[in-house]
């Protein structure tokens, strides 16, 4: 076992370090807005100012017309396939200041990515491999279930990094999960934040979904969903919300993902640089006190070792409130041999954990992040996710030149 290394953020002392009985300790410290934070007023206009010229740059870039004071009343929820963005970098989401409220967040249903297991051909003599590309077009023995825990509160000691995305579909307000992530072109700034392809586009039937944010540990002391409505919005949120100024996802997932039967899982990745809906000085890594690196070249699957899943269930017998983990040793699945192989883990997590992430302790005892909650099967016994190769690199790569100019 492992513990991300904790540093400490500006302005509070950080808070002790906690082993997670699970498997992995997630330390964070955080930061308030207290009168050392920087700028004064003028610094503050010209950076509103630069905001403001950066958005009306980005809406002439559109292939369409945007009227952005209709979109903020409610365009937004116009779903004409006409304007519909679909294609990498063609993404808008301007901030909508108190939009996702708590009475929203809590009305977010799950997205219900599934399969049907017979579509899955288990192959019991499937060889081991040492090399990840041999571990192509093998699927093994399915896993036995194992029984998600809940994460040990409050979660800005034991996963800040993790937290919720939440985003509008035409089918409403949705949730998923979501994770912080190192950025080499920002380091110890990182504003980026990895989940599932399908949570952020729709993959072959549509575009890009819209008003996503990131909670990053949502519900900080694992209240219940009737606690949770009384109590204030600081400890639903403890960090606040950030917002997608920039998504992009796999090709892969834009031309074959579909919400069910498993196509484009395999590319079922997707990175999001943020925002704060109110602006701290500090960015999300700074702010979470963490960011998780992301291994793009894992072992084989028979090198893995142990990996432990996080996400916020919501699907039925769980309601979204609380962080569970589990942990088992993943093998391999396989549903397009051209495609680096899935991996597939014992676990309980229903919908709603989707975008989660799967940490391994790698040879120098850190956590790493090696794949997202991406499918599993309608009696929510295992859950599958891609393995993260040349692609999903490509994608991390992309978002970070664009977050950072470069």
């Amino acid at each position: 076992m492992s513990s991300i290394p904790r540093r400490r953020a500006r302005r509070r002392a950080g808070l002790a370090a906690t082993a997670l009985a699970a498997a992995l300790a997630l330390t964070a410290t955080a930061c308030t807005g207290d009168d050392d934070s920087g700028g004064d007023a003028s610094d503050q206009s010209g950076t509103d100012a630069s905001g403001e010229d950066q958005l009306q740059q980005l809406i002439d870039n559109l292939p369409f017309e945007v009227d952005i004071d209709a979109w903020m009343q409610g365009g937004w929820a116009d779903w004409d396939r006409d304007t519909w963005m679909r294609e990498i970098g063609d993404f808008f989401n301007p901030i909508i200041d108190d939009l996702w409220d708590q009475d929203r967040m809590g009305e977010a249903e799950e997205p219900d990515p599934s399969i049907d297991e017979g579509q899955i051909e288990e192959d019991p003599n499937a060889p081991a491999a040492d090399d990840p590309e041999a571990d192509r077009g093998f699927t093994d023995p399915e896993p036995a279930p194992v029984e998600a825990l809940p994460v040990q509160t409050p979660y800005t000691e034991h996963g800040a990094p993790i937290g919720k995305v939440f985003f509008d579909s035409p089918e409403g307000p949705m949730v998923c999960s979501g994770t912080v992530i190192a950025d080499p072109n920002a380091p110890g700034r990182s504003n980026l934040v990895a989940t599932a392809g399908h949570c952020v586009h729709a993959g072959a039937g549509g575009g890009w979904y819209r008003n996503l944010s990131f909670v990053p540990a949502y519900n900080n002391n694992g209240l219940s969903a009737e606690e949770m409505a009384a109590a204030p919005y600081e400890e639903v949120a403890p960090y606040g919300a950030y917002w997608a100024d920039y998504v992009s996802t796999t090709q892969y997932w834009i031309d074959n993902g579909t919400m069910a039967g498993g196509e484009g899982a395999h590319g079922d990745f997707a990175v999001m640089s943020v925002v704060p809906e109110d602006d701290t000085g500090l960015s999300l890594e700074e702010q979470v006190g963490a960011a998780i690196d992301i291994n793009f070249d894992a072992p084989a699957v028979s090198g893995l070792g142990d990996v432990t899943l996080y996400g916020f269930p919501a699907g039925a017998p769980y309601d979204g409130a609380v962080m569970y983990s589990c942990v088992d040793t993943p093998g391999r699945l396989s549903m397009d041999a051209s495609m680096p192989v899935m991996y597939w883990a014992g676990c309980t997590m229903t919908g709603g954990s989707s975008g989660g992430p799967w940490l391994r302790t790698n040879d120098a005892g850190e956590a790493e992040l090696v794949s997202v909650n991406s499918i599993g099967p309608l009696e929510s016994t295992w859950l599958a996710g891609p393995r993260l190769d040349t692609e999903a690199r490509e994608v991390f790569e992309h978002v970070s030149a664009e977050t950072n100019g470069s």
